[in-house]
């Protein structure tokens, strides 16, 4: 029997690098895309298949599946996995940055899944795992488009299941809470300029000192790993579950949404926010350096004059 193929986008790094090599060790034929080929050398050299996709290129994109499909036959699951968020205040962000936002996070997940999706329905199987976020649960200050696509997400995934069960294709929604990547010091750092000099500079520094936190900490954000060994569940069980929260806090954080009044809510995000920027600037204080103590100096003598 052929093993079953998988397409990963964001397969360059973190979640989509992880989920990659977590199939592959699985026995599944993978091909991992991304815009940066250069950074999947080392997935290469496991037997996955790196290809070049830009997902908001849609001609790159239908060249992609075409050719996987034209080599494998088919495509078992699609992992839609590529996406970034951009953080700043509703106000200042312009249109265009929120439009790309939309264009990544949200129309190159749904053109990759109208691509094989007919190959899908003629086989009457198949799988399409969408990697949206908490932040499709939940809400934060200065996050309005990086939440306005996770919701996004969950939305056309639950009317996608719906409509593509008579077909017998499964569509699974992951949730991861905060991961241990890059992501979160470049957005902290794109946050901090984009607000510079705004009204909401300060809200900026306590939402920039969370993303930080996210970037290299173990007490907070969970190893990619392990959303890619959830996903890898997700793709191999008989009857996947409709979502599947992943990583450390998430289900807690979507629990406290769930339980609490919006405004509470709100507060508590507010709170805890203020309190990680606090931590961290003690931290930092802690880190830097003391000042040289300059020599002492000997009295003059008194000549009595």
């Amino acid at each position: 029997m052929p093993a079953p193929v998988a397409l990963v986008t964001g397969g360059s790094s973190g979640i989509g690098e992880a989920t990659a090599r977590q199939l592959r060790e699985l026995g599944w034929t993978v091909y991992a895309a991304a815009r940066r080929t250069d950074r999947m050398t080392g997935l290469t050299g496991l037997g996955i298949h790196a290809l070049a996709l830009d997902v908001t290129d849609e001609a790159a994109t239908a060249a992609v599946v075409g050719q996987i499909i034209g080599v494998e036959g088919g495509i078992d699951v699609l992992v839609n996995n590529a996406g970034y968020g951009s953080y700043g205040a509703l106000e200042d962000v312009p249109l265009s940055e929120a439009r790309y936002q939309f264009e990544v996070n949200v129309f190159g997940l749904a053109r990759l899944t109208q691509l094989v999706l007919p190959q899908m329905r003629e086989r009457r199987h198949g799988r399409i795992i969408n990697v949206s976020s908490i932040g499709g649960r939940i809400h934060e200050p200065l996050g309005a488009w990086y939440h306005a696509t996770k919701f996004a997400v969950e939305g056309l995934s639950d009317s996608l299941r719906a409509e593509l069960r008579p077909f017998g294709i499964d569509v699974v929604v992951i949730q991861p809470g905060a991961v241990r990547t890059e992501w979160g010091a470049i957005a902290a750092q794109n946050l901090r300029q984009m607000s510079a000099g705004t009204a909401y500079r300060q809200q900026a520094e306590y939402v920039a000192a969370v993303l930080d936190s996210t970037s290299g900490s173990s007490s907070v954000a969970s190893p990619p790993e392990v959303i890619a060994r959830v996903i890898a569940r997700a793709a191999t069980a008989r009857r996947p579950r409709t979502r599947y929260l992943a990583g450390r806090g998430a289900r807690a954080i979507v629990s406290a949404r769930q339980l609490l009044p919006d405004r509470a809510f709100d507060l508590v995000i507010s709170n805890g926010y203020r309190l990680v920027a606090a931590r961290a600037a003690r931290a930092a204080a802690a880190t830097r350096p003391m000042p040289p103590v300059p020599p002492a100096q000997s009295a003059a003598p008194d000549t009595g004059g």
